[in-house]
């Protein structure tokens, strides 16, 4: 075969792939005008390499981040060395509709861009390629698996009954803020509080209406708290908030209002309508509490006081009262 015959071959070939293979290739000029658009780029766009080239892409595709995707480019064409765009750094760098069966739940490509310098015979960068990879298959899953991982996590942080904290992460709350106050000695009371005469509802009802005032309780808790406090059930029907940022005597006004909330709502169970109280223990952080357990057991002190002084009450824990 003549050289030339052969070397129109291999061009042709070459076309053929760059118009044919499952990427998209795009070829800026040193001015961001389009010189080559390939057939992926055509199927997912609908426009065609003889309509867009020679226009400038910034133009054509108003949405791209041109402040930030120049500045990719520039460092490309300067230092001379590719570049790379994460779909978990940016999602797409084109806005291209997702059309995988697989992953029909995205609403677009998601795609990896390389951009790569390319030069000319005399060795001058002169042009740029950007490189367009549909992951939205890797993409799809790997969020899916986080997504998956996180309800895990949350599932194991929670109690299953109250959709609180669970002791044992409610725990770690209460630690991190007893830590946080060693370092920054910033205030942070306990709370610690239990449905009155419990047992007693139990005994005439059942468990499921047991099980429905703690969620009553509960409900009612989620609501009053600000998104920095930290509530869990801390077992059976008793229940705990670390409030950080709050010293005792606002803790009582919170823990007030909660009990009075409590006291004054009521829930229908089968052809019953249940009333209960909270009786409340607080307890402040200060320095002479060596450890969170200590904290933990003067707030429990505190508890104990409230039910001996009649329940239905908030009671803050003072020094020598007994454990």
């Amino acid at each position: 075969m003549p050289y030339d015959q052969s070397a129109m071959n291999e061009l042709h070939w070459l076309i053929d792939m760059v118009q044919t293979i499952e990427v998209g290739l795009v070829v800026l000029d040193r001015d961001y005008n389009i010189q080559l658009w390939n057939g992926f780029m055509e199927n997912h766009s609908g426009i065609s390499p003889n309509s867009i080239k020679g226009k400038y892409l910034f133009d054509q595709f108003d949405y791209l981040p041109a402040t930030w995707l120049k500045q990719k480019m520039e460092s490309v064409f300067l230092l001379k060395n590719r570049a790379f765009i994460s779909w978990e750094q940016r999602p797409y760098v084109f806005k291209f509709g997702n059309y995988r069966p697989i992953t029909g739940r995205a609403d677009f490509m998601y795609q990896n861009v390389t951009l790569l310098p390319l030069s000319s015979l005399t060795g001058q960068i002169t042009h740029i390629s950007m490189i367009i990879y549909d992951v939205t298959d890797v993409a799809i899953n790997k969020l899916q698996l986080k997504a998956a991982n996180e309800r895990l996590e949350h599932l194991s942080q929670t109690d299953g009954l109250t959709q609180l904290h669970n002791r044992r992460h409610w725990q770690l709350c209460m630690q991190k803020e007893f830590d946080r106050h060693a370092r920054y000695g910033e205030p942070t009371t306990l709370v610690m509080f239990d449905i009155d005469h419990f047992k007693r509802i139990n005994d005439t009802y059942g468990h499921i209406a047991g099980d429905k005032v703690i969620q009553h309780v509960s409900h009612i808790l989620r609501q009053s708290l600000r998104d920095t406090d930290c509530a869990g059930r801390y077992g059976g029907e008793e229940f705990s908030v670390v409030l950080s940022n709050t010293n005792a005597e606002a803790a009582l006004h919170f823990a007030d209002r909660l009990r009075e909330k409590i006291e004054a709502s009521e829930l229908r169970f089968e052809s019953a309508i249940l009333k209960v109280t909270v009786s409340i223990g607080i307890c402040g952080i200060d320095e002479h509490l060596s450890n969170s357990a200590q904290w933990l057991g003067q707030a429990d002190s505190a508890l104990y006081q409230a039910k001996q002084q009649g329940r239905n009450c908030c009671v803050i824990f003072e020094p020598g009262e007994a454990d």
